[in-house]
């Protein structure tokens, strides 16, 4: 059975964000008070700049699928400004910024397209990846793809894959920790337990289950909820290559649009997938550490865990801990994705990776449970 206290839709349940229409300026967004206490404690915002911040996202992501099919062979990757409250396009070719501004964003040069960044980074990833090498993205903002190396690393092997990546296209390296997995041994009280000894956290409800991270339990793994009671197994897995899973459920267990806001906020409705741009303000809830807020820093991004490497990861400032793995990234009312893993932890800080939720829903055919 669900804790009804946490998972319960109630009348006071937030409406974390309103619908906004791409490109169109939002009405201030009905925000549950404890998010915006989140953003102030994590992201050093006043309470009316959160608000804002929030109702400006909401219009980037809309705006941004629209601003990239205006860019054309000309786009070159997007990310939103806080300062500016505005999605910014790069583009290759000014002919085209004057259609990415007519709907709705930011059009700033910038020297390679992301079908090229993409391209390059796709050649890298076919490359086995020596342990010293943390992970890797197409930055759009810089023109390259960003290697992750962990410091002191001068390996002839790590050597060798820095000159194949160079030759894929242009790429900069810089020093970074090792990223690891959140999954945790058994700690009681937390929402569920793969074949009774690993614990992870929900990520979202689907018809007729939910998705969390896929290093959590491979395909048949029997899953327990937090009282220990059957919920059900694992019908899906990817790991690694991918960090995806999904769990089908049933035992008297039943699906909610709801992330849990472990008193620190509201529980959040779940209204949808938008994807956030690179910039956006992004919240996760987990079982270990709750509620806490950062930034998306980075979207296909490939993290070089030690069982491997896993693509198309989103990187984001927020800290994460074991036990966390699985559990929401949320930005608003929209669905992000899974917590994968990452480095550091909620107490000195630390950066963390999700798997997108978008992607999990096409693999297995999934729908998200929505408000």
């Amino acid at each position: 059975m669900r804790r009804k206290n946490l998972l319960s839709l109630t009348a006071t349940a937030c409406l974390v964000l309103s619908a906004v229409t791409a490109g169109t300026a939002a009405a201030a967004p009905e925000v549950s008070p404890g998010l915006v206490s989140a953003m102030q404690r994590d992201l050093g915002l006043t309470a009316d700049q959160a608000r804002t911040r929030l109702a400006d996202e909401a219009v980037a992501s809309r705006v941004l699928p629209v601003a990239q099919a205006a860019a054309g062979a000309a786009f070159g990757g997007a990310w939103f400004d806080p300062g500016r409250g505005k999605l910014v396009v790069g583009v290759t070719d000014q002919a085209a910024a004057a259609a990415v501004e007519n709907a709705g964003a930011v059009a700033t040069p910038v020297p390679v397209s992301a079908a090229r960044l993409d391209a390059a980074k796709a050649a890298i990833d076919a490359e086995p990846a020596p342990a010293e090498v943390s992970g890797w993205r197409a930055d759009p903002r810089r023109g390259s793809v960003v290697i992750s190396v962990q410091s002191g690393s001068n390996s002839p092997e790590l050597a060798a894959f820095l000159d194949k990546a160079r030759a894929a296209g242009p790429v900069t390296v810089e020093t970074g920790p090792k990223p690891v997995s959140y999954a945790a041994g058994t700690v009681g009280g937390d929402p569920f337990y793969i074949n009774g000894n690993v614990r992870c956290s929900i990520g979202f409800s689907v018809h007729g289950g939910f998705v969390t991270a896929g290093h959590c339990g491979g395909v048949g793994s029997s899953v327990t909820g937090w009282d220990g009671s059957a919920m059900g197994t694992f019908h899906g897995s990817s790991f690694p290559g991918d960090d995806l899973a999904y769990v089908g459920i049933g035992h008297g267990w039943w699906t909610v649009p709801v992330v849990l806001g472990w008193g620190t906020v509201s529980d959040a409705l779940v209204r949808g997938s938008w994807v956030a741009p690179v910039g956006t303000s992004v919240c996760r809830s987990g079982s270990t550490t709750h509620w806490h807020c950062g930034t998306v820093l980075a979207h296909n991004e490939t993290v070089n865990y030690a069982q491997g490497a896993v693509h198309q990861m989103t990187k984001t400032s927020v800290c994460a801990e074991p036990g966390d793995s699985g559990g929401s990234f949320i930005t608003g009312d929209q669905a992000q994705g899974v917590t994968s893993g990452g480095w550091g932890n909620c107490g000195s800080g630390g950066e963390t990776w999700f798997q997108p939720v978008n992607e999990i829903l096409q693999r297995y055919g999934l729908s998200l449970v929505t408000a």
